[in-house]
């Protein structure tokens, strides 16, 4: 997370770096001028499922919280979300088949 004062400006992560390197970029520039700018970002008051909407359509693996004025209070991951689920939907959770809408192709039995 990159800030200005406790202000949200960017976003730089590992694969922001990947794609660098992948581009064979040079890597002696500034973060700001790679950063990813005006970031994704959830409030402490939005829903569980509005951060795994934004997660689930963005592909983040992490989701900056940030208060009105946009001064980052926090980092929501994806492994908080999981352990969140697990905890307070347990039953759900752990009874899931491996593949949840699998329907055969053909029609079991005699």
């Amino acid at each position: 997370m990159i800030c200005d004062d406790r202000k949200l400006i960017g976003v730089f992560t590992e694969r922001d770096t990947l794609r660098l390197l992948a581009e064979e970029a040079s890597l002696d520039m500034p973060v700001s001028e790679v950063m990813i700018r005006n970031p994704v970002t959830v409030h402490k008051n939005d829903t569980v499922a509005r951060a795994i909407s934004l997660m689930s359509v963005g592909g983040f693996r992490r989701l900056p919280i940030v208060d009105d004025q946009g001064n980052i209070e926090g980092v929501l991951k994806v492994s908080g979300l999981l352990h969140y689920l697990v905890e307070h939907f347990p039953k759900i959770v752990h009874t899931l088949p491996p593949e949840p809408h699998y329907k055969t192709a053909d029609r079991e039995g005699a």
